[in-house]
Parts: C-alpha cells; sequence; structure tokens
C-alpha cells in the first residue's frame, strides 16, 4: 500500500542519496525536505529561498546538496547543516538544472537565461559559460564516466553535449519536442532523452545516432529514471502513468497508474522503493514487498507401526522377491570431481581427517586431477595459509615410494607456479626450504641404497662363481668313481 505525504506545491524534483540510508530530497515550493526512507514526516529542512526552489541534486558521496532558484542564484548545502556553504550567482532568471560533475569539484547548471554554466565549488566562481540553447534549459545530467562531460536539454527542441574542455557543445541532438527529462547510461554510451509524447533513446558513441523512439504514453513525458542494475527505464507523464521499459528489448514491461499528472520520479538505489511527486502536491512513495519466507511447518511423522510393518514377514517359497538397490553416497571430493570444481575438490581433500588418517585420498584426488589436466589450475591462486598446507603434505609425504611419483610433480608445479612470490612469506620459503630439505635427504638415502645394491650385487656374484665351480667338481669326482666301479 502506497504512503501519501502532502507537500506545499507541485513536486519539482526528487533525488535519492547514493549512500546509506538511501535519503530523498523532495524539491517542492520554496523548501526542500529531506525524508527517511520509511518516514511519513521531513527529518530535515533546507528553506533559505526568496522564491521557488529547484532540482536539488545529491553529490556522489551523499555529504552536498545543490540546488537551483526562481531568482537565479544556485545554492550548496552541507547535509548535516542548515545555511547554504556557497552561493554562485551568474544566472539572470530562474535556474532549473543543478548537478555535480563525476569530479565532485564542479557544478553545471542549466537556466531560463537559455545558458548553461559551469562553476568551481572551491572558489564559488563560474568556470565557462555555453550560451548555444535558444530557449529555457530545463533538463540536464552528468557523465558518470568522463568528469567533464555534461548534457543539458531545452525547450528549443535540443539536447547538448558539452565537454568542458572545450568551449562549445561537441554534439547537438534534435529531439523534435521540448526536452523535458534527459538521462545517460552508467556506460556513458547511450542517452535517453523524454520530450512530448516520446522517450527516444540514442548511441552518443554513433554520433547521437537514434536506436529507438518510444510513444507509449498519451501525453508529454516529464521524467525518466534508471534502475540500479539498468536492465530497466521507467519514464512519467501527465497521462498519470509510470510506463517501466526493458533495455534489452524497450518494451513496456510494468504499468503504474496514479491520481494526478506526474512531474517526478525517483527510484531507490537498491529498488527498494519508488517515490513519484505529482501536480497536486502529493509524494507518493511504494516500497518492495518483502520476500515472504516460506514457514518450515513441522510435518507429523508416521506412527510407529508403519515402520515395523512387515519387518516380521518371512518369504514363502513361491514368493517373488525384489531386492533394493543400494543408493551409493558420494563422498563431498567426488561430488565436487563430477561438477569439474577442481580447486574446491582438492581444498576437500587437504582437510584435516583426510589429510592425517587417508593420505592416499589425497595424492588419489591430486593424481586425477592431474589426469584431467586441471592439477595446474587447481593449485594456483591460493593464499598464503592454504600453500602452507600443501607444501607441509607434500614435504611430509614425498619421501613415501607409493606417493613419490605424483607428489613429486605437485612440488614440480608448486615451484613452478609460486616461484615469482619466493621471498614475501616467511612462512612460504620455511616450507620450501622443509621441502628441499626432504627430497635432499631422500636423494642421498637413495645414493646410499645404490651403493649398498652395488656392493650386494659384487658379493651375489662371487658366490655364484664359487658354487659352479663346485659343482663342477663334484660332478668331475663321480664320473671318475663310476668308471672305476665298472672297470673292477
Amino acid at each position: 500500500t502506497p504512503v501519501q505525504i502532502k507537500e506545499f506545491g507541485a513536486i519539482k524534483k526528487i533525488d535519492f542519496s547514493p549512500v546509506p540510508p538511501y535519503n530523498y530530497a523532495v524539491t517542492a515550493s520554496s523548501r526542500i525536505h529531506i525524508y527517511g526512507r520509511y518516514s511519513q514526516e521531513p527529518v530535515k529542512t533546507f528553506s533559505r529561498f526568496k522564491d521557488a526552489a529547484y532540482c536539488a541534486t545529491y553529490r556522489d558521496d551523499g555529504n552536498l546538496l545543490v540546488a537551483g532558484s526562481e531568482e537565479g542564484s544556485i545554492h550548496l548545502f552541507d547535509i548535516s547543516g542548515r545555511a547554504p556553504l556557497r552561493q554562485f550567482d551568474g544566472h539572470t532568471k530562474a535556474v532549473h538544472v543543478v548537478g555535480f560533475l563525476s569530479d565532485k569539484y564542479r557544478i553545471f547548471s542549466g537556466g531560463d537565461d537559455y545558458s548553461s554554466n559551469l562553476w568551481d565549488i572551491p572558489s564559488a566562481t563560474e568556470i565557462v559559460s555555453y550560451s548555444e540553447h535558444t530557449d529555457y534549459v530545463r533538463c540536464g545530467c552528468a557523465s558518470k564516466v568522463n568528469a567533464d562531460v555534461f548534457i543539458t536539454g531545452s525547450y528549443d527542441h535540443t539536447v547538448k553535449l558539452f565537454d568542458a574542455r572545450t568551449k562549445s557543445s561537441v554534439m547537438t541532438i534534435e529531439h523534435g519536442q521540448p526536452v523535458e527529462s534527459v538521462l545517460l547510461f552508467p556506460s556513458g554510451g547511450l542517452l535517453v532523452s523524454a520530450g512530448g509524447r516520446y522517450v527516444k533513446v540514442w548511441d552518443v558513441l554513433k554520433g547521437g545516432q537514434l536506436l529507438v523512439s518510444l510513444k507509449n504514453h498519451h501525453k508529454t513525458v516529464t521524467c525518466l529514471c534508471l534502475n540500479s542494475s539498468g536492465q530497466r527505464l521507467l519514464s512519467g507523464s501527465l497521462d498519470r502513468h509510470v510506463k517501466i521499459y526493458s533495455t534489452t528489448s524497450y518494451k513496456v514491461v510494468h504499468s503504474f497508474n496514479y491520481a494526478t499528472s506526474i512531474l517526478s520520479l525517483a527510484l531507490s538505489p537498491e529498488d527498494e522503493t519508488i517515490v513519484v511527486g505529482m501536480t497536486n502536491g502529493v509524494l507518493n512513495v511504494k516500497h518492495r514487498k518483502p520476500e515472504e519466507r516460506e514457514k518450515s511447518q513441522k510435518k507429523r511423522q508416521p506412527a510407529y507401526r508403519t515402520y515395523v510393518k512387515g519387518r516380521t514377514y518371512m518369504p514363502r517359497q513361491e514368493d517373488f522377491c525384489v531386492s533394493k538397490p543400494v543408493k551409493r553416497v558420494l563422498r563431498k571430493y567426488d561430488k565436487l570431481l563430477k561438477t569439474f570444481q577442481s580447486s574446491k575438490a582438492l581444498d576437500a581433500v587437504l582437510e584435516p581427517p583426510i589429510r592425517l588418517y587417508t593420505p592416499e585420498v589425497t595424492v588419489a584426488v591430486m593424481q586425477e586431477l592431474h589426469r584431467r589436466g586441471t592439477l595446474r589450475s587447481a593449485l594456483a591462486g591460493r593464499d598464503e595459509k592454504q600453500i602452507n598446507l600443501l607444501l607441509t603434505f607434500v614435504a611430509r609425504r614425498v619421501i613415501e615410494p607409493r606417493f613419490t611419483p605424483v607428489l613429486v610433480t605437485v612440488a614440480d608445479m608448486i615451484t613452478d607456479i609460486y616461484q615469482p612470490v619466493v621471498g614475501q612469506s616467511a612462512i612460504v620459503d620455511r616450507q620450501f626450504l622443509r621441502l628441499q630439505e626432504a627430497i635432499g635427504k631422500e636423494i642421498d638415502y637413495q645414493e646410499e641404497l645404490l651403493e649398498v645394491l652395488g656392493m650386494m650385487d659384487t658379493l651375489f656374484a662371487t658366490f655364484t662363481e664359487k658354487r659352479a665351480a663346485y659343482l663342477e667338481e663334484n660332478k668331475s669326482n663321480g664320473l671318475t668313481e663310476t668308471i672305476e666301479t665298472n672297470m673292477n
């Protein structure tokens, strides 16, 4: 249900603070009211205006607020104070457009004297003035990508793009009707203008080429707004409707209907609140419905007899028995391997219960990752703690013959990947030294074993020669005795 707040006059501008708690500034009559998101009374009021106030706009950090006025001056307010910090005088008629450039230290403005000016905040001086429009300047916006670029729209049917580094506009776009509102997409490449019954989208990077023209309203479109992701474009009109377009297809995906003509419209940075200002001074605030969590109702458990039913039944000879298939439960690392999450699978087998008590599982997963060709990517991108854990495991288990072939490959990859960061962490360096020491000792053992094997081979060779000689001697003795017996 929307909240209705009555203001003193027609609501000309609504602007949300870009920082939490996302208060919003409402410009109506000669006052600027600051409302909390859920408050129905203003939490702060700026009323130091002799006549009507226009276009109160927040700076990107939410600390400053700038507003134009009917008498032609621009006022800069600190959100925590009440009196203006700065006053900029230079326009000769009402200033309907003010805003901050993205560098936060300059202000652009547009007035009914047909001029568009740029101001320096610290010195409160005018930097440059452009007098290219031939009618009232009533809307504008600044680029978030380039700190020198801002755009103004005028009742002379044109939209002009200015660059603070040049002395004249760098692009002029002909809208075709008096321009009431303009906005830039966050990327800075697309421009949207509203005037008459039309909302038009232009490609700035292609020199102001018209991409699409939308005619979904029956009366003048007065205000435009984008959601936080840039996927929805909102437009408000004097026909009492707010239309919501998809920015991919530019089709109307939703529409809101209000009591009277709409002059201003704003959407909170989290897309949770939509605020609409109308000509009769009513502020309409709608909040997104919070997602209802499903109430977890405890299911009634079956009776005990349900579980024991049929347990005691003994099958007869003529019965046909169907065996129930046993459900296989995959372990965590098997599930991760099945879904090709190599790095997470390696993390799963490096947990203490597996790493300490079943190291063969850890090594088997490493071998499988190597077979798949994803071992290097699983080892890469780890922090100091994870590298320390890996090196500890490898240094401890690399000397076991059953693990050596796999862990030597792992050690080689770790060394190759993390060689550039050696010297940045004492813990990792110490583990590398431990690994080097373990491998050095193993090589020494292998050399000693080879020496022992050589000695044993020599001994076995000597034993073989002696045995062969002994057998020959026995054979010769036996033959002589046989011959002598036969002769006798």
